[in-house]
């Protein structure tokens, strides 16, 4: 008998039918756009127009023309989208869903560590506050960090921020020095390969597919790293049957959703679980987001010179990344 259980869709209930029936009124009555990240729960996801990771929901949220966005993430996805949406309405399901990462790097000591090194250009992951977005050259999201660095010149120092894993795989993968920052995700700090092993053992055709914000330990071990929509596509073009899958486990909805013939085990960060979770991207409910449109709150707002700040190095993430 396996410990290790493949994930199987959730099934739809009436009261959760009911709700997204709401939403979808309430979408085409209020001219707004729900954007999900995969890490929502199966729900949520499903009551969205774009679900994505932060670089599609980035862009998403640049380029919609609906009057409200309704953003089901974390704090700094929301902040991200009404950075680029200023006189447009942006709402989240739950303002207190906020990102420890984000929160590991606290914008007095930032600029502290900044000091240190005057001559760097700083390129902060987008999991960062608008705070330290604006204390930043570039921003970049798990999907375009390489892409970024690579643009910097070979002698200009780098500092980068705040998630030292994602920071370190860079330095490895371009054979860089960098001046890395270090915080990281709990999420997926929480993955040893002492315990994927385990499923690897009761998977032996499975691939390991992990996101760099991953331990080291991790990365080296898996078939395959990338950020959440680069794990998507490398599950949807494989031609193996079976995954095993370190990040957040709100990703094998889609996953399988995408090759419904495949088996996706969530990696487990100890012994015998499934996965480990973001409680803070959890917090967003298809109720939250029902009353969320019926009442137009909680609304994020943000300063207008910090938005003005924080939006240059988004802004020019975009650019280098077109």
């Amino acid at each position: 008998m396996k410990t290790f259980l493949p994930y199987r869709i959730p099934a739809l209930d009436d009261e959760e039918r009911a709700l997204l029936e709401r939403i979808e009124t309430l979408k085409k009555e209020r001219n707004a756009v729900i954007l999900a990240h995969y890490y929502t729960v199966p729900r949520v996801q499903d009551a969205a127009d774009v679900v994505g990771d932060s670089l599609a929901l980035a862009r998403a949220a640049e380029e919609t023309d609906a009057e409200v966005i309704v953003f089901a993430g974390v704090y700094f996805m929301g902040e991200t989208a009404k950075l680029l949406n200023p006189d447009k309405l942006v709402l989240m399901p739950d303002n207190s869903a906020g990102c420890p990462l984000a929160d590991s790097c606290p914008t007095d000591e930032f600029r502290a560590f900044k000091k240190e090194h005057p001559d760097a250009t700083v390129v902060s992951y987008i999991n960062s506050t608008a705070e330290i977005k604006a204390e930043s050259d570039i921003v970049c999201t798990s999907s375009n960090a390489e892409h970024i660095v690579r643009q910097i010149p070979e002698d200009k120092p780098v500092i980068f921020g705040p998630d030292r894993n994602l920071g370190g795989y860079i330095q490895r993968k371009l054979g860089r020095d960098m001046i890395i920052w270090q915080g990281y995700c709990y999420v997926h700090d929480a993955y040893s390969w002492d315990y994927i092993a385990r499923a690897a053992a009761e998977y032996p055709q499975a691939r390991v597919i992990a996101h760099p914000e991953c331990r080291r330990e991790v990365l080296d071990h898996a078939d395959f790293v990338g950020s959440t929509g680069a794990l998507l596509a490398y599950t949807e073009e494989s031609d193996a049957a079976e995954f095993i899958v370190a990040t957040e486990p709100g990703i094998l909805y889609e996953m399988k959703k995408r090759s419904p013939g495949k088996s996706f085990i969530a990696a487990p960060a100890t012994s015998g679980s499934s996965g480990s979770v973001c409680t803070q991207m959890k917090q967003n409910s298809l109720k939250k987001l029902c009353e969320c449109l019926e009442r137009s709150e909680p609304e994020i707002v943000v300063d207008k010179d910090l938005a003005e700040a924080a939006l240059r190095p988004i802004r020019r993430m975009l650019e280098m990344s077109a």
